[in-house]
Formats: structure tokens, sequence, C-alpha cells
């Protein structure tokens, strides 16, 4: 008996974990392969930039909260792995940029009758006799709502040759105008978690 609760306690664990586990973020990346990823130490930060007709201007962040905010979290991420910001010598330069957009989507909703009790009378037993009718599933209410879906990329570039060698991103739902900090941190775990990889 006490081997069967011990069971159902390592069961009950796993599954919790499992569920937890897919919360989270997904993040997607792609990477130039041909790049030695294990001599990075240190990183540098750079302002990114925005063509407009053809000329090149310095992108002005609106919300500068929001901006220490994600360099925060990821400058957290990076030191814990054992890089350093270095902003004289830099090995990689890093940027990043946020998109907010609206997005529809489709949502499906299951509709059910109502259940309902009817009485039939009994004449052998002369009395009345309930019967019980559950719900049953009648369709789908299909409607459209309006999300707000946030992408956070982060890009990683050589700091000698300004080529491309990394880039992460990943899309969530926020809840206002811009990521809050709990968004924020998960998102960045979530890239900045394929990059060993």
């Amino acid at each position: 008996m006490n081997s069967i609760k011990r069971m159902s306690w390592l069961l009950g664990v796993v599954l919790s974990i499992f569920v937890l586990s897919g919360c989270g973020s997904s993040a997607y990346i792609q990477k130039d392969n041909s790049y030695n990823f294990s001599k990075i130490r240190t990183y540098a930060w750079v302002n990114g930039t925005q063509k407009i007709k053809g000329v090149t201007e310095t992108r002005t962040r609106t919300n500068d909260l929001v901006d220490r905010k994600i360099r925060g979290a990821i400058d957290q991420n990076l030191q814990s792995n054992g890089w350093a910001l270095d902003n004289r010598n830099p090995d990689v330069l890093l940027v990043y940029d946020v998109d907010v957009q609206r997005e529809n989507r489709n949502v499906s909703n299951p509709v059910y009758s109502q259940p309902t009790t009817r009485w039939f009378f009994n004449p052998y037993q002369r009395r009345y006799v309930p019967v019980y009718y559950p719900s049953e599933l009648m369709g789908y209410d299909r409607s459209t709502e309006t999300v707000r879906e946030g992408t956070l990329t982060l890009t990683m570039m050589d700091a000698n040759t300004d080529r491309t060698i990394w880039q992460g991103s990943t899309t969530s739902e926020i809840n206002g105008r811009t990521l809050s900090d709990r968004e924020i941190n998960s998102n960045v775990k979530a890239i900045l978690r394929k990059l060993d990889k």
C-alpha cells in the first residue's frame, strides 16, 4: 500500500513538472554554424538603426523603462553564463527589437444544451418518476477576437566583421501596450536558453 502512495505521488510530481514546463515561451533561432561560439566571453550593446526612405537613422526607443528592463534581463542571463559586458573591446555586439502587433485569432467555444429532468407517471407504482437528461454538445460558437502579440528578437553580431552570427526570437500574447516584467523575463530566458544549442 505504501508503494502505491509513493508511485502516485511521484506520478503527480512528474505530471506537474511536465505541465509547468509546457507553459513557457518557445524561441526560434538561426545561427551561423561556421562561427566558433565557445570563444565568446564579452559583449556590448549597440543602438538599433532604421532605414527611412534610404536614409539610415538611429532609432530612439519610445519607452526607456522597458528598454532598461529588457537589457537588464539579457545582461543578467548572459552574465550568469560567464559573459561580461565590455564596451571597449567586445567579442560580439547585441541589439534587440520589440514588435507589438494586433492579430486576429479564431476562437471556438463549445455550446451545450441545458440539462433537463422530465417527470413520468408510473401507473404500476402510482407515483411520478424523474428521468434526468444530461447536457449534450450542440456545436461550436466560432468567433474572432483581436489580441496583442509581442515579438522579442535578439541579434548577435561579430564585433570585428559586423556579420550577424546568431538571432533568436520569441512571440507571446501580451496583456498591455508593452511587455510586462514577467513577460520580459520569460521571453529572454526562452531565447537565451537556445544560445548554448
